[in-house]
């Protein structure tokens, strides 16, 4: 098949990798420029780089609507466009000049967790599974008809960069059994309930502020999401921030004040959290390790060696 693939970062990197490697044609890459965006800069394969090893043509573009991308497009005369980390909206008249339209690849179990950023969110939320979603493009985000859908169980002490790498890995097999299934003449996709559809915006510096009025778990759920090298979840404590890179639910219920730091628990320190905090019905938080902004790590005894203050999401 004839493919147009528009992509960006690791994601579209497998993707273009696998598409060079199989019997498809790929006559003209269109990707983003390069990005200062704290998350657009951690998995960062070029897509740019690779398509250029191959001596393919690359158009960069924050948008794919301006007059020559469309012109580059329909010379080429393809039958399938293919999407992958493509961070803004395809119009109809972009799609439409691929005989089949456009399909994309998501990191998410559509139609939840539509739009950015959804293995963080998936995390914060506690979901007990994610996967990646091959989609058909229409006039809605992320709410074409499904093509192909992989799921994998999120376990327990698992971060969002284990489930990058589990998730990764499903984009090229996803996307060349999507391809075979349209090539076949298949018709009959999943169709969308836009009912059951969340859409979630970028993450920024405020997502990742710890508020210790949260449950226990929630508070647990946001580090894991936070790991490195995404940036990470903090707080602070006598003006200075510190970063949470491994925490856990207490084996105790504790009360009091939201934020006090409370008592060891092993290597690290259980502080007061939740909203009945006061009641004494609900556990704490574990800071297990921490990271001061100078760089230097320590486990929750060694940062807090004495009990007591508080930690607070602003200094």
């Amino acid at each position: 098949m004839r493919v147009v693939f528009m992509g960006y970062q690791t994601w579209g990197h497998r993707v273009l990798e696998a598409l060079l490697a199989s019997e498809h044609e790929v006559p003209l890459v269109v990707t983003h420029p390069t990005s200062n965006h704290a998350y657009e800069t951690i998995w960062n394969d070029s897509v740019a780089e690779l398509a250029e090893r191959h001596g393919i043509p690359v158009l960069e573009r924050k948008y794919a609507d301006d007059d020559e991308t469309k012109e580059r497009i329909r010379a080429v005369e393809p039958e399938l466009l293919v999407s992958s980390d493509w961070r803004t909206w395809v119009a109809p008249e972009v799609y439409g000049l691929a005989k089949h339209g456009a399909i994309n690849i998501h990191d998410a179990l559509l139609p939840r967790y539509g739009g950015f950023a959804p293995l963080n969110w998936a995390l914060v939320n506690g979901e007990s599974e994610v996967g990646v979603t091959v989609h058909f493009m229409n006039e809605d985000f992320d709410l074409g008809d499904i093509v192909v859908q992989r799921r994998v169980p999120v376990e327990d002490r698992d971060t969002v960069t284990d489930l990058f790498h589990k998730t990764v890995e499903l984009f090229a097999p996803a996307t060349l059994e999507a391809l075979d299934l349209i090539a076949s003449g298949r018709t009959d996709w999943t169709k969308q309930d836009p009912a059951e559809a969340t859409l979630f915006h970028k993450r920024s510096v405020e997502d990742s502020r710890i508020d210790w009025r949260l449950p226990a778990r929630d508070i647990v759920n946001l580090v894991r999401a936070q790991v490195d090298p995404y940036p990470n979840a903090f707080a602070f404590f006598k003006g200075e921030r510190v970063r949470i890179l491994s925490a856990s639910v207490s084996g105790s219920r504790l009360g009091g004040t939201v934020g006090r730091v409370f008592r060891p628990e092993g290597e690290g320190v259980a502080v007061v959290c939740g909203p009945d905090a006061r009641r004494g019905s609900e556990p704490g938080v574990v800071l297990e390790r921490l990271r001061t902004d100078d760089g230097r790590e320590f486990t929750g005894v060694e940062f807090f060696r004495v009990m007591g203050g508080y930690l607070t999401g602003h200094p």
